[in-house]
C-alpha cells in the first residue's frame, strides 16, 4: 500500500444532554482531581488529537468558562432536548472541512485511555476504514472513528432509531480494533456509577487486571506463563497488602500489574527489557521499570519498592509453587559453576532477594523465604 499522508482527526465530545438521572452535569463531575470533560480533552490531546469540540446544551452556561479555559470549540445545540442524534448533527456541522474522520465521544464515558485513541487513530491512517471501532474482550465501545463520508448521511437523517441505526446499515465497512482498555465499555449513568468509575479513576495509572489479561492475550502468551504469572501476582500482592497495613507506602496496583505482566514478552532475548519497552510503549512507564526489574534487581540501591516485591515473588516460585530461596538459586549455582561472572551475577541476585526477604520480615514480621511446594492460588 502507498504512503497516505497523516489524515487529520477531529474529536466531538458530547455534553448537551439534560443528565436527569444523574442529577447534575456529567461534564463537571471531578475525576481522580479532574472535571470530566477536561480528562476527556487531556486524553484527546495527548493521543495527538488538537480539533476537539464540544457540544454543549443544558446547563451549558455552566460549562462554557471551563471550555474556555480549556481552549476548545464550545458548540451549543439549541435542539439538544431532541436528544443525542441532534448534538451530533450539531458537531459535525460545526467541524472544519479539512476533517477526514472525527471521534465521536458522550462525556460520560470518562476513563478512555490516550493508547486506545492514538492506536485507533493509527489503523485508520493505515486503512482508511468508513467506520472503526474500539473492542475490549469482544465488545466494542466508544469511541467509534467516523469517516467524512458518513458526515452527509448522517446531517441529512432524520435521527430515527438513533446513530445506531444508520451506522448499522453500513456494517460491512466497519472495522473493529482489539484494545486493552475496559475504559470504552464503562459509562455513567447515574450516582452509583459515578462512585465507580471515580474510585477506578484513581487505579487508572496501571492497566487493571483484566487489561493486564487483555494485553497477555494480544501477546500471544501461554497457559504456563500466565498461570506462573498469576501466582506472581497473588503473592505479589499479598506482601503488598501486609506491608501497606503496617505503614509502609507501597502502590498495590503497580504490584498486582508488575506481577501480572513481569513475563509479558518472555521467549523474547532480554525479555525483562523487552516487556519494559512494550508496557512502556503503552503509557506505562513506572510500570516498565518494574518488569524491566523482575530478572535483575539492586536492592541496595533500590529499597523495598514495588520492584522489589515483583522481584522476591518471582524467585520465590517456581511455576505456580511456592519454593525456597536456596532451592530456587540451586540449579543456576550448579549450572554455572565453571562460569565465574554468571555464578556471581546469579549469587548477586540471590543475595538480594534474601535481603528483600529480610526487608519484609523486618517492616511487617513476614516470613517468606521457606519451602512449601505448594501452588499459589490466583
Amino acid at each position: 500500500m502507498p504512503n497516505l499522508p497523516t489524515p487529520r482527526l477531529a474529536a466531538l465530545i458530547l455534553a448537551a444532554g439534560y443528565a436527569s438521572r444523574m442529577g447534575r452535569s456529567k461534564a463537571l463531575l471531578p475525576l481522580a482531581g479532574q472535571p470530566t470533560v477536561a480528562r476527556l480533552v487531556s486524553s484527546f490531546r495527548a493521543a495527538g488529537i488538537t480539533a476537539i469540540t464540544v457540544v454543549t446544551g443544558h446547563g451549558g452556561e455552566q460549562l462554557a468558562p471551563l471550555l474556555g479555559a480549556l481552549e476548545v470549540s464550545n458548540v451549543p445545540n439549541p435542539n439538544f432536548s431532541q436528544g443525542m442524534y441532534s448534538s451530533i448533527q450539531a458537531g459535525l456541522r460545526a467541524l472544519p472541512a479539512e476533517v477526514e474522520a472525527c471521534f465521536l465521544l458522550p462525556v460520560d464515558i470518562p476513563l478512555l485511555r490516550p493508547a486506545t485513541i492514538t492506536a485507533l487513530a493509527a489503523h485508520y491512517a493505515a486503512s482508511r476504514p468508513l467506520l472503526l471501532y474500539p473492542t475490549f474482550c469482544g465488545e466494542r465501545g466508544h469511541p467509534p472513528l467516523l469517516g467524512r463520508t458518513l458526515f452527509a448521511e448522517i446531517l441529512a437523517g432524520s435521527g430515527e432509531g438513533g446513530l445506531a441505526a444508520l451506522l448499522q446499515k453500513h456494517e460491512a465497512a466497519a472495522d473493529d480494533l482489539a484494545v486493552c482498555d475496559e475504559g470504552i465499555l464503562l459509562d455513567m449513568d447515574t450516582p452509583a456509577d459515578y462512585a465507580r468509575l471515580a474510585e477506578l479513576a484513581r487505579h487508572r495509572h496501571v492497566p487493571s487486571p483484566a487489561e493486564c489479561e487483555a494485553m497477555l492475550d494480544n501477546q500471544g502468551v501461554g497457559v504456563a506463563v500466565r498461570r506462573h504469572s498469576r501466582a506472581v501476582a497473588a503473592l505479589a500482592t499479598s506482601i503488598a497488602e501486609r506491608l501497606a497495613s503496617g505503614g509502609t507506602p507501597i502502590d498495590i496496583d503497580l504490584v498486582r500489574a508488575g506481577g501480572l505482566l513481569h513475563d509479558i514478552a518472555k521467549g523474547q532475548p532480554a525479555h525483562a527489557a523487552a516487556g519494559q519497552a512494550m508496557v512502556a510503549g503503552l503509557g506505562y512507564a513506572e510500570l516498565g521499570k518494574v518488569i524491566g526489574q523482575h530478572m535483575d534487581f539492586d536492592f541496595a540501591r533500590g529499597g523495598l519498592s514495588a520492584a522489589a516485591i515483583v522481584f522476591l515473588a518471582d524467585k520465590l516460585l517456581q511455576e505456580d509453587r511456592r519454593v525456597s530461596l536456596a532451592s530456587r538459586f540451586a540449579p543456576a549455582f550448579r549450572r554455572f559453576a565453571d562460569d565465574p561472572a554468571a555464578l556471581y551475577g546469579a549469587h548477586c541476585k540471590y543475595q538480594s532477594a534474601c535481603a528483600i526477604a529480610d526487608a519484609i520480615a523486618a517492616q511487617c514480621g513476614l516470613t517468606l523465604d521457606q519451602a512449601e511446594d505448594e501452588p499459589v492460588s490466583a
